[in-house]
């Protein structure tokens, strides 16, 4: 049969998402883990997910699914894997289905949030889990420009100028339904819903947003590197921390 599982994980104790010969990824601690809870002599678990998060990015809600023999209830899945799992990563939810589902191709829609401190001074109790800007005494972002540049993104687009040289994505067009920028106080959240993203486009997204919240560009001028299809003109990738993937969407 075919399970899906829900996880949660802080990236930042991981080496990202993809197996590595280190064995600090992902997904090596949950397929480890898969093993141990169906017993010894078992095949071992090969593991897809929606989304291969890089290290140092977190999930709230990355889907993945394998298939095995074993039979075992829903909450079993979740209640037995967890028992041989970090603390710093848990299956919180357990889920049979189809045989034709796949959590990477049958997802249309992704949510990734990050999340941003800004201040005069570092905060070391979100250090790992939040990305943050210093910026001078009195000095704070521009959200409405921000917000404006923004706007210029939402559609289906080629996204080549954030994207990174290693991404493996056949395409680098991509389809943008939200970018929503919002402030609570020193934090600033940028949540973005679309159908797929390249390796690093969030992130270089964020970067390039950032240069116009802080003046050094124009609204317009994100439309323009937009445009040019040339990595060389947007801002450089932005820090792993506060990138959150939120949840994926599955049709019905």
């Amino acid at each position: 049969m075919r399970i899906a599982l829900g996880l949660q994980y802080n990236g930042a104790v991981f080496s990202g998402w993809q197996t590595q010969p280190s064995g600090n990824t992902i997904q090596d601690y949950l397929e480890k883990a898969l093993l141990a809870f169906i017993g010894e002599g078992a095949t071992p678990v090969k593991t897809i997910t929606a989304g291969r998060t890089d290290a140092g990015v977190h999930a709230l809600g990355q889907v993945v699914h394998f298939d095995t023999e074993i039979d075992r209830t829903e909450a079993s899945w979740v209640k037995g894997v967890n028992a041989f799992l970090p603390r710093s990563m848990a299956v919180t939810w357990a889920k049979v289905v189809p045989n034709d589902f796949d959590a990477r191709y049958s997802a249309f829609e992704r949510t990734y949030c990050y999340s941003l401190l800004v201040g005069t001074q570092l905060a070391p109790l979100v250090e790992g889990r939040a990305g943050h800007l210093l910026l001078p005494q009195g000095k704070s972002l521009d959200l409405l420009a921000m917000q404006q540049a923004a706007a210029y993104l939402i559609g289906e687009h080629d996204f080549s100028s954030f994207r990174s040289s290693e991404c493996q994505s056949k395409t680098p067009v991509k389809t943008l339904y939200a970018v929503d920028i919002k402030q609570d106080g020193p934090w600033i959240y940028f949540v973005i819903r679309g159908n797929a993203f390249l390796h690093h486009m969030v992130r270089n997204l964020v970067g390039s947003l950032l240069t116009v919240g802080m003046g050094k560009e124009s609204a317009e001028w994100l439309k323009v590197v937009l445009e040019a299809k040339n990595r060389q003109l947007a801002s450089p990738t932005f820090m792993a921390d506060g990138l959150y993937l939120l949840r994926v969407s599955y049709p019905d």
